[in-house]
């Protein structure tokens, strides 16, 4: 499925993407470029088609899904991860940073480019046996999408795969996920 064909409306997924994803030089730094996807988020039908192609990858032929759950990552996996898991009709689980979830969880620290950070999953938010979809905004160097991989597993849970709205592909983040099939809607 081509990124056009993985959204509904009478614009293609791409043509919503260019005019809803705007780029911010030099935010939150010097020499960084941030996409910024509040346009999108304010904009119904964009919003619903990236909603409805984020979890595409979640259906089989027939349309219905293959996951019980969509995790989605802090903070902005949140904003795109729930309505995707009511698109889908199944439940949506929060994974937070470290000290955010007020029971028993487990939990994941790994690198970052500029420093360490800490991920946690309550430890019965995914049973075992159960099928997940990880959705989050974006994907760089795979390190947040890699320690949300094994806080499933932890959990016994099986992950059918990651769905991002944008990839930074220069950075290699599908290294990390080797075994994991990954769906992005732009990839830089």
């Amino acid at each position: 499925m081509t990124v056009s064909e993985a959204g509904a409306g009478d614009r293609s997924l791409d043509e919503v993407l260019e005019r809803l994803v705007t780029d911010v030089p030099d935010f939150p730094e010097p020499g960084v470029g941030f996409k910024d996807i509040t346009p999108l988020l304010a904009d119904h039908a964009g919003f619903t088609q990236v909603v409805e192609a984020l979890g595409a990858p979640a259906l089989d032929p027939d349309g219905n899904p293959t996951v019980t759950k969509v995790l989605g990552m802090e903070s902005r996996g949140f904003i795109l991860g729930a309505p995707a898991a009511l698109h889908l009709g199944v439940g949506f689980v929060p994974v937070r940073k470290a000290g955010k979830l007020p029971r028993k969880t487990h939990a994941v620290s790994y690198s970052l480019e500029y420093g360490e950070a800490t991920l946690e999953i309550h430890t019965d938010a995914v049973e075992p046996g159960e099928r997940v979809l990880i959705i989050d905004d974006v994907l760089a160097t795979g390190g947040t999408a890699a320690a949300t991989i094994e806080l499933v597993e932890r959990c016994g849970g099986i992950v059918e795969g990651v769905s991002v709205l944008l990839e930074l592909s220069f950075l290699d983040p599908r290294s990390k996920l080797p075994d994991t099939p990954v769906h992005a809607l732009l990839s830089t």
